[in-house]
């Protein structure tokens, strides 16, 4: 299965998201392969600094940002459980083809009316691949929330009537995210982050009972 986090919006997390959501799937036995999609290549650098670190490899990290990636993710899918696409910012040709490449498109958004306002576009983008893989979900993910916010609550309630829907799992806003990317770590591996891998667990399970995609519109 195929799990894009795609924005056209830069800074909404996506590729913390995708990075901390490939490393729970890995740690629950299955086999996974992230796509940095992103020509920045931060999930590349975040494998690279791993390495540094002498720790275990838990997934695959392979770079493909080209506008061919829905040709060649589904080969890369035959010998993974999942694969995690970290997408990029207003790239549209490579964003459109890591839309035809997915089976789930997560989009993640701030609790702000920016974000919101910036998300017409992906929409746009999601309807127009919906043409030729009707069958492609979508959901949104609320990241990087302020604990107890009327903001965050009020973004959660005005996504609860749009389609694609959001996630009922939100992510917060936490120091220990940016301390595990520092030294190629996941909050999962950070003993002192345990609220973050929680949430992270909690995502991830709620994907899992979407079906993973196909079944999930």
């Amino acid at each position: 299965m195929i799990v894009a986090l795609l924005n056209q919006k830069g800074g909404v997390g996506k590729t913390t998201l995708a990075l901390n959501l490939a490393g729970e799937w890995a740690g629950k036995g299955k086999k996974v392969t992230l796509i940095d999609a992103d020509p920045q290549g931060s999930a590349l650098d975040w494998s690279q600094a791993r390495s540094r670190e002498g720790l275990t490899r838990l997934f695959g990290v392979v770079g493909l940002a080209r506008d061919t990636l829905h040709r060649e993710a589904p080969e890369l899918a035959r010998d993974a459980d999942v694969v995690v696409i970290d997408g990029p910012p207003r790239v549209a040709g490579l964003m459109r083809s890591a839309l035809l490449a997915a089976d789930l498109v997560l989009i993640p958004v701030q609790p702000s009316p920016l974000d919101g306002w910036a998300s017409a576009e992906m929409l746009a983008l999601v309807a127009e691949a919906r043409i030729y893989r009707p069958d492609l979900a979508a959901r949104f993910v609320l990241n990087r929330c302020p604990a107890r916010t009327v903001l965050a609550r009020e973004t959660a309630e005005t996504l609860a009537d749009h389609d694609p829907p959001v996630l009922a799992e939100t992510i917060g806003q936490r120091v220990a995210f940016a301390v595990a990317a520092q030294s190629g770590r996941l909050v999962q591996e950070l003993d002192d982050a345990q609220p973050a891998g929680r949430e992270i667990a909690a995502l991830a399970k709620e994907i899992d009972r979407l079906g993973m995609g196909r079944s999930a519109r």
